[in-house]
C-alpha cells in the first residue's frame, strides 16, 4: 500500500526553463501543477516539488524562499569520499565482512544506500513512496554525472519504486543482505533534534505501520541475514532476539541471520 499524499503535495513550476518536465512529473505522481505566477499559489498544498540549482527539490512554505531539500549525493560528515570506502563502523559491522550483495528496502533520503554503494557493496534500492522515488531518481541521475563516478566507469545503485514487501519475494536472486530503515514513532512528541528532512518526511508519509510484515518479508526474501536500523528505544522487530547488535549514537543496528 503506498502512502497516501494526495492533497498535500503539488509540482511546482516558477516560471522558467522548459514546463515540460514539471508537467510530466505532476502526471507521474498523480499531484497538481501549480505556477508560482499565479496569485495563491500557495494556498493549496503545503509541499512542492521544483527544480532548482539543478536539482529536483522538496520544498514547503518556509523553504520556498530558502532553497528547498534534494537528495545529497556527498558523503556526510565523518564519512570517506575514496572509493570503495573503508568498510568499518557499526553499519559495516551489522552488514557483515562477507556480505557483497546489499537491498535497501527503506531506502528514503538515500544516506544510508549512498553510504553502503560507497563502500563498494553491489546495491538495490527499494522505495514505495512515489514522492521519494522520484528525488531518489534525481540523486542517483546527479550520482551518475560526477567525476569519481565516470573516472571509475561506476554505476548508480539500481533503484526499484514500489512496495518492498511484494518486490523482496519477487528478487530473482536472495541478496546476501536486506537492510530496514523504517520510520519508528518518536520517543517524544517533539524533538529539537529531529532533522527538517525527516520531520517533513514524516509528515507527508506518516510512520511505516507495517514493519512488521516487511520485517518478515525481508526475513524470507534474505540470503543470509537482515539488519534493522531502529532507535535505541525501540523493541526489536519481530518480537525475537537480535543474532547481534552494533550501536551507533542514539541508534542501533540490529543483525538478525537467516
Amino acid at each position: 500500500m503506498t502512502h497516501p499524499y494526495t492533497g498535500k503535495l503539488a509540482v511546482l513550476y516558477e516560471n522558467h526553463g522548459d514546463p515540460l518536465p514539471f508537467v510530466h512529473l505532476a502526471e507521474q505522481l498523480a499531484v497538481p501543477l501549480r505556477n508560482s505566477a499565479d496569485i495563491g499559489f500557495d494556498q493549496h498544498e503545503a509541499f512542492f516539488l521544483s527544480w532548482r540549482e539543478g536539482m529536483l527539490k522538496l520544498l514547503d512554505h518556509e523553504l520556498l524562499k530558502k532553497g528547498g531539500m534534494a537528495v545529497d549525493i556527498e558523503p556526510r560528515q565523518g564519512e570517506q569520499r575514496s572509493w570503495p570506502a573503508p568498510k568499518d563502523g557499526a553499519l559495516a559491522k551489522a552488514l557483515g565482512r562477507k556480505t557483497k550483495t546489499v537491498v535497501d528496502a527503506t531506502t528514503g533520503w538515500g544516506q544510508d544506500s549512498l553510504h553502503i554503494f560507497r563502500m563498494g557493496y553491489e546495491l538495490l534500492c527499494i522505495e514505495r513512496s512515489p514522492l521519494m522515488a522520484a528525488l531518489l531518481a534525481d540523486g542517483f541521475k546527479r550520482l551518475a554525472q560526477a567525476d569519481w563516478m565516470q573516472r571509475l566507469q561506476l554505476q548508480p545503485p539500481t533503484l526499484l519504486a514500489g512496495n518492498a514487501i511484494e518486490l523482496l519475494a519477487s528478487l530473482p536472486e536472495p541478496p546476501d543482505c536486506i537492510y530496514l530503515d523504517p520510520m519508528f514513532p518518536p520517543k517524544r512528541k517533539k524533538s529539537a533534534l529531529a532533522k527538517k528532512s525527516m520531520m517533513v518526511l514524516r509528515d507527508l508519509l506518516g510512520d511505516d505501520e507495517d514493519k512488521d510484515a516487511l520485517f518478515a518479508a525481508a526475513l524470507e526474501a534474505t540470503g543470509k541475514r537482515v539488519v534493522v536500523k531502529c532507535p535505541d528505544y525501540a523493541p526489536p522487530l519481530g518480537g525475537g532476539k537480535p543474532s547481534d547488535s552494533f550501536h551507533g549514537k542514539l541508534l542501533r543496528y540490529d543483525v538478525f541471520l537467516k
